[in-house]
């Protein structure tokens, strides 16, 4: 029984060593591991740099002049003597329209300006002899001005049956062909012609747009602000970009009550490929000078803001960011806002740390994060 006892005893010695051997060895690993380097993190200074931004509007292309060309007398199209897309000069002939009654009408009419001429020419010898009144003279001319007037109406009729381009341009679409009635009270034209040499971009802005473009532009009146506004650039419906910058001429005088917005038109010079019912974009240039930028690369957001990491003695600390603009993979913030000038921000990996935590700074140039520097630099 002693020796039980004794055998007993020796393992619960041996298991308190083995466990104050553990127990030694767990606290030299955390100590070890207190005493490890923090792991290392790239980070950027924040700097100040001149940058231009564009903000984007859809737009409606149009010929400079569209004129729509529409019948001045009722018939039939018996005759159509251009094509869509042709260039035609101003009188040029476009359509004919049937007019046969309307010739039919002209020598009627014509009949009776010669028999009123006739009986003026009769009625002339009788008063100068006084054998009828003056009266009777003078009814007869009326008579004959009377039928001249019914006769040049009709003989216009005639003349308004050769339709004739109102304006030097394109011709549009076509939309009546041979043998179509048309009329005055058409709601459609039978075509456009639009003179393209120069074409407008219409686009709309939100009043929010509308009153910090009018704020940032420099001048007094509004002729001034419109005059100093930069060139601005057209994209094209295929994306690319017009080679001719347009200029805003002039500006709605009220904000629409259904859309918000304000309308805008530019004048772009046309190099033959824009036309009147085209569409793109247009892009107005904002340029922020000296300006707090931050790749968005550095920033993470949380409920809707917009945060980077700040580097104080080795650690990292959460400021949000208001910005102004993006401009590719850059953003600019607001002055005096979250960052400054000189500040370390950690440039990368925002999803891999967490407020409090030491790094180690490794500290790199902001074009090694921005994939294209030089195209957003001036």
């Amino acid at each position: 029984m002693k020796k039980k006892k004794i055998f007993l005893i020796g393992i619960a010695i041996v298991g308190f060593a083995a466990l104050s051997s553990c127990g030694n060895t767990d606290s030299k690993a955390e100590a070890a591991g207190s005493l490890a380097p923090p792991p290392s993190y790239p980070v950027i200074e924040v700097s100040r740099k001149t940058v231009t931004a564009f903000n984007s509007y859809p737009a409606t292309i149009e010929g400079s002049v569209n004129s729509a060309v529409r019948a001045k007398v009722s018939g039939y199209i018996t005759d159509v003597l251009v094509e869509e897309g042709e260039n035609v000069k101003k009188g040029q002939l476009l359509f004919k329209l049937e007019t046969k009654s309307l010739n039919q009408d002209a020598q009627a009419a014509k009949a009776n300006v010669n028999a009123a001429q006739v009986e003026v020419d009769k009625l002339k010898p009788l008063v100068e002899k006084e054998i009828i009144s003056q009266v009777q003279i003078e009814t007869a001319k009326a008579k004959l001005e009377q039928a001249k007037s019914t006769y040049n109406s009709i003989a216009a009729n005639i003349g308004y049956a050769n339709i004739k381009s109102p304006v030097d341009g394109v011709v549009g679409k076509i939309n009546f062909r041979n043998g179509s009635l048309v009329s005055p009270q058409d709601q459609m034209p039978i075509t456009n012609v639009s003179s393209i040499e120069n074409v407008y971009a219409i686009f709309s802005m939100n009043e929010k747009d509308f009153l910090d473009f009018m704020s940032d532009a420099e001048g007094k009146t509004t002729s001034e602000k419109i005059g100093n506004t930069p060139g601005i650039q057209l994209i094209m419906a295929n994306s690319r970009e017009y080679e001719n910058k347009g200029k805003i001429e002039t500006i709605s005088g009220n904000i629409d009550e259904q859309t918000g917005t304000v309308s805008f038109r530019a004048k772009f010079k046309n190099n033959g490929l824009l036309r009147n019912g085209s569409s793109g974009t247009v892009k107005i240039p904002k340029t922020y000078e000296n300006a707090i930028v931050v790749p968005s690369l550095s920033t993470y957001e949380r409920q809707g803001q917009t945060f980077v990491y700040k580097i104080k003695a080795d650690t990292l600390t959460s400021s949000s960011i208001d910005i102004l603009s993006e401009i590719k993979n850059l953003y600019v913030v607001k002055e005096e806002d979250g960052v400054e000038a000189g500040e370390l921000i950690l440039a990368k990996g925002t999803g891999k740390v967490r407020p409090g935590m030491k790094i180690s700074p490794n500290k790199v140039s902001m074009d090694s994060i921005l994939d294209s520097f030089d195209q957003v630099f001036k």
